[in-house]
């Protein structure tokens, strides 16, 4: 999985973004267009519903949103661990290795494929990469990428809002005195 896709997942599906912003139960996107982007086998899709995406989605925003780096590696270590994901290393058609895992139930499949994914990406660069937007009425999740890894923002666009909401509120301010 992405972490693009991990992000439009718990955004899209995830009960508090959507609360949040007022979006109420209407996801971003249908089910059909989670899981054409997951690319999990049919067995695995065909279990994909509305209630399973929005399950899958609040666990992980519950990573996302942890207080310390240690409590968010307590819970992404409870999903690993409740998901049964087993890691192995197969040979592909190539006589190359790769790691690949795999699950005793295909309902916990999405979980898995996201915890292995944000396990990957913490333990190369760190608790402090993840985490929930701070703009006000948003409750959507990022991924930091950047070199710098300073964000705070789920996007460019609750950035640039907070940002006017707090030049107004300046202006507003000076107007008063």
């Amino acid at each position: 999985m992405s972490l693009d896709t991990l992000t439009e997942l718990v955004n899209g599906w995830g009960t508090p973004p959507r609360q949040e912003d007022g979006r109420g139960d209407t996801p971003h996107r249908p089910v059909a267009d989670i899981a054409a982007r997951l690319r999990l086998p049919p067995y695995v899709s065909a279990a994909l519903t509305p209630q399973a995406l929005a399950q899958a989605a609040d666990h992980l925003h519950g990573v996302f949103r942890a207080e310390s780096g240690a409590a968010c590696a307590q819970s992404l270590t409870q999903l690993l661990t409740s998901s049964g994901v087993r890691p192995a290393l197969e040979t592909g058609a190539d006589g190359a290795p790769r790691a690949v895992w795999s699950v005793d139930d295909a309902d916990h499949a999405l979980v898995a494929a996201a915890a292995t994914t944000l396990r990957r990406f913490l333990a190369d660069r760190g608790f402090t990469r993840i985490g929930v937007c701070t703009g006000g009425h948003c409750a959507d999740v990022y991924v930091d990428q950047s070199p710098a890894g300073r964000r705070r923002f789920c996007s460019v666009t609750c950035q640039n809002r907070t940002r006017v909401a707090a030049f107004r509120s300046r202006r507003a301010a000076g107007a008063d005195s």
